[in-house]
């Protein structure tokens, strides 16, 4: 897994040179302000409409909007992000994930803009965000929200991209797997923490990964755990244990109706 997410930041670096030749820095920022001045597009507050989730005594979901991986390849074959979009709105889900990855995740910018036009909730942009010009892009594409994964970022770069992020209005969620990339996550000022329970040396999945670095987390942040959440008796483990906020994606993309799957696994 290492050298899959090496060859995906080479292949970052090269998406966004051939980006840069069709709209340089400069164009992209400006169309980000702009949309920051537009009542349809500016930020509709990502970490608020959790916290919102989670005050009301409910689960905050980040349902996830994903065609395929790299691992499992398709996931749907029926992909229609608007009709998925308003669905995971109807059935309760606190804001979105969209992927946007094209080479790895069969994603595109598209989707992303697809999704939020057909609802009212936030939109995270799900990619590997590695340089300023793709936070640009992800608020001129709509975005409410960008990752940053501290597997494929130093701090200083994590730093540089939160405080750009924000400058636009952008929420930050940030992905530790262990305890190391926890530590440097805690360096940022965002509260949005999401642990990944997948391994990426082994795959192996296992929720104990956010049960075991729980301690490590402090009280002022919102912590969302991430993969292998596929029945109520998960959705229960977690909120026993104080953790209110969940990122699900692939269950959902195998159902019939990813919304109603939504509702079902946190009724």
């Amino acid at each position: 897994m290492r050298d899959i997410l090496d060859k995906i930041v080479a292949t970052k670096k090269l998406e966004i040179t051939n980006h840069l030749k069709k709209i340089s820095l400069g164009n992209q920022r400006d169309i980000a302000e702009s949309n920051n001045q537009d009542a349809l597009l500016k930020p509709r507050g990502f970490i608020r409409a959790i916290e919102n989730k989670i005050s009301a005594g409910k689960a905050g979901v980040i349902a996830e909007i994903k065609k395929a991986s790299p691992s499992k390849g398709v996931l749907r074959e029926n992909f229609q992000p608007a009709e998925i979009a308003q669905s995971y709105e109807k059935h309760g889900a606190a804001c979105l994930s969209v992927l946007t990855d094209i080479d790895y995740f069969q994603g595109c910018n598209a989707y992303l803009q697809e999704a939020r036009a057909a609802c009212s909730i936030p939109v995270l942009r799900k990619d590997f965000t590695i340089d300023p010009y793709q936070i640009y892009e992800a608020r001129a594409i709509g975005a409410d929200a960008i990752l940053l994964i501290v597997a494929c970022l130093e701090l200083n770069q994590m730093k540089e991209l939160e405080a750009c992020a924000h400058e636009l209005g952008l929420d930050v969620l940030v992905e530790v797997h262990n305890a190391p990339e926890l530590e440097q996550a805690l360096e940022l000022k965002t509260p949005l923490l999401g642990i990944n329970n997948r391994n990426l040396k082994t795959f192996e999945v296992t929720l104990q990964t956010t049960l075991s670095l729980l301690p490590m987390v402090p009280k002022d942040k919102i912590l969302v755990t991430e993969s292998g959440i596929l029945g109520s008796a998960d959705v229960r483990l977690m909120r026993d244990n104080q953790i209110n906020a969940f990122l699900v994606g692939e269950t959902f993309m195998r159902a019939t109706d990813p919304g109603a799957a939504l509702r079902e696994l946190f009724a």
